[in-house]
């Protein structure tokens, strides 16, 4: 297959930089929800155009046009964190000047370091993904990644929502950021049955005694301390009443404490998800041969590596 299907994905990617800034102009002076309907057209002529584009060479992936179209939102979240920072001006700027209403969640420090995140990172992704399925090749490896991210992100959207600030706030654009979330899904149960690219044979030196594998020993260690402060963040945030909780809090991350939950939230997953990987991979060390090792690291990377950019970001 050409790669001019991959091409013309990340043209019309690009394509959003003059379609933002020339929406921000049209609509200044509207509200919200016209912002929303602007966004949901721009989006479905885009798609369209895509289709007419690869007409005759259409990959059959249906997932190449689901990250067609994530890969032009991601770049809109870079336009809008970099407009939040004022290194831009006018190409969201009514957006945001809405925000506070229609999505309250961009103007907090962890919607403005998931939009560098999405616009970043996961823009790199899509790209990644597009060109495997233009080629042919498989893009489960890069996918698993993309799957730890997003779940990351989703679960702490929809629950840091639910019990923060915010919780008695809902609008059209959370309604479609829940549609967004629908599709991702399903989009992560696809990337899940595409089939495994690793070599089901281990050497020889991963079957020797433990004591004789010493990499693996200090990952063993590593794994313990921070299964440890996983468990010791989530107690801070549940408001343990122990002295060090207390001064870890004050003098090293206040951030915890901030009214929009999202950091609560974070802490709370990072115990219950992040603490049992540390414990199966744990076994998995001490009994080589667990095939399912691979895959379940790539996902637990993607969750880490979002959570703790924007955590860090935004703290």
């Amino acid at each position: 297959m050409s790669a001019s299907a991959g091409t013309g994905v990340f043209v019309l990617s690009l394509m959003s930089i003059p379609i933002c800034y020339s929406f921000n102009s049209l609509i200044y002076s509207n509200s919200a929800e016209a912002f929303f309907f602007a966004g949901c057209s721009t989006v479905l002529i885009l798609a369209i155009s895509t289709r007419f584009i690869l007409k005759k060479r259409a990959p059959v992936d249906p997932l190449f046009y689901v990250y067609a179209v994530y890969a032009f939102l991601s770049v809109v979240n870079l336009i809008i964190g970099l407009e939040q920072d004022n290194i831009i001006d006018g190409f969201v700027t009514f957006y945001l000047k809405e925000a506070s209403i229609a999505d309250p969640h961009i103007n907090t420090a962890h919607g403005h370091m998931i939009s560098y995140w999405d616009g970043c990172v996961h823009y790199l992704i899509y790209l990644l993904m597009i060109v495997a399925i233009t080629w042919g090749d498989s893009y489960r490896a890069i996918g698993l990644y993309w799957v730890g991210s997003f779940l990351m992100r989703a679960v702490v959207y929809i629950l840091g929502n639910a019990v923060g600030k915010f919780g008695t706030h809902v609008s059209p654009l959370f309604l479609l950021h829940m549609l967004y979330i629908s599709v991702s899904v399903w989009a992560c149960f696809r990337t899940f049955s595409q089939p495994s690219t690793w070599d089901a044979q281990f050497p020889e030196e991963e079957r020797k005694c433990l004591l004789h594998r010493p990499l693996d020993l200090l990952f063993i260690i590593y794994l313990i301390l921070a299964f440890a402060f996983c468990v010791f963040r989530g107690l801070v945030v549940l408001d343990c009443s122990s002295k060090w909780c207390q001064v870890y809090t004050q003098q090293y991350e206040p951030y915890l404490k901030d009214p929009s939950a999202y950091p609560k939230v974070q802490m709370l997953l990072s115990m219950l998800y992040s603490g049992p990987y540390y414990i199966i991979t744990l076994y998995g060390l001490m009994v080589p041969g667990c095939e399912w090792m691979p895959d379940l690291t790539l996902v637990h990377s993607g969750a880490l590596a979002q959570a703790g950019m924007r955590h860090s970001s935004a703290g």
